[in-house]
């Protein structure tokens, strides 16, 4: 026995995978990644309209589905997950790529800012991941089937990237939730890992992207551009997938090389 019988696959073939936030720029590739790789994929968005909408842009990947949902809501999640398992049977990767910015300095954040901010790029996470793992758990002990989670973090998570203080607090804690979360699931097979994006122009950081910004990102990204969201395939599909079964507690960083360089 070689061992080579039995590679794993990255196909998605007979899996079910949920995108919140699939309306977005990368939400959208994402999704289309894993209906390509065999997964009948949900795309979920706050409004019902331009969920469907995308569904049928990208039904070209695969078997893609709309659904509704405010993800920073427990009671409108929880019944997400009812109506997809109701709809498909099953739930076997879930994605949360919902995100929202800002770029305000510190002393003149508001209020507001860090509610919306928090509310979208930690809550929403925190309580996906909950109602989500309350169904990867309960199917895991009683039928020993095992699940994958994808949180989408952020560079600016670690090291400190100028003005975005809400956003990249908000996402360190996601990144501190996901590795809890590989602890505590692992023994049950769900495993829980980030995908961590450097730059990618999309219409949530649009209005951080100033000319100086865009010069100073481009000089020191050693790939010497910022990322399109077809960077993200391979890694996504990576950690959705039995290829990468023994991959969780990760951070996997998609950012040009980016973090590698320090002056």
């Amino acid at each position: 026995m070689t061992g080579l019988e039995r590679l794993p696959s990255f196909g998605l073939e007979g899996k079910v995978a949920v995108v919140v936030g699939g309306t977005g720029t990368l939400g959208q590739v994402m999704a289309a990644t894993l209906a390509g790789a065999g997964a009948a994929t949900v795309v979920v968005g706050r409004d019902r309209d331009r969920s469907a909408e995308v569904a049928d842009l990208l039904a070209a990947s695969g078997t893609v589905h709309g659904e509704a949902c405010d993800a920073t809501s427990r009671v409108a999640l929880a019944d997400l997950v009812g109506r997809v398992v109701a709809r498909l049977g099953r739930i076997d990767v879930l994605v949360n790529a919902a995100g929202a910015n800002a770029a305000t300095p510190f002393l003149e954040i508001d209020d507001g800012e860090l509610d919306r901010l928090v509310a979208v790029d930690q809550l929403a996470v925190v309580r996906s991941c909950q109602e989500f793992g309350r169904y990867f758990v309960d199917r895991a002990r009683a039928e020993g089937v095992g699940a994958s989670v994808v949180n989408v973090g952020s560079v600016s998570a670690g090291r400190p990237l100028s003005r975005v203080f809400t956003y990249a607090m908000a996402k360190a804690a996601v990144h501190n939730l996901t590795t809890n979360l590989a602890r505590e699931w692992g023994p049950l097979g769900i495993r829980a890992n980030v995908l961590v994006p450097g730059f990618f122009p999309a219409a949530q950081n649009r209005t951080v992207l100033t000319p100086e910004r865009v010069e100073a990102v481009i000089a020191h990204t050693p790939l010497g551009r910022f990322g399109e969201p077809g960077d993200l395939a391979g890694a996504l599909l990576l950690l959705a997938s039995d290829a990468g079964r023994f991959i969780t507690g990760s951070e996997l960083v998609v950012d040009g090389g980016f973090s590698a360089v320090s002056v």
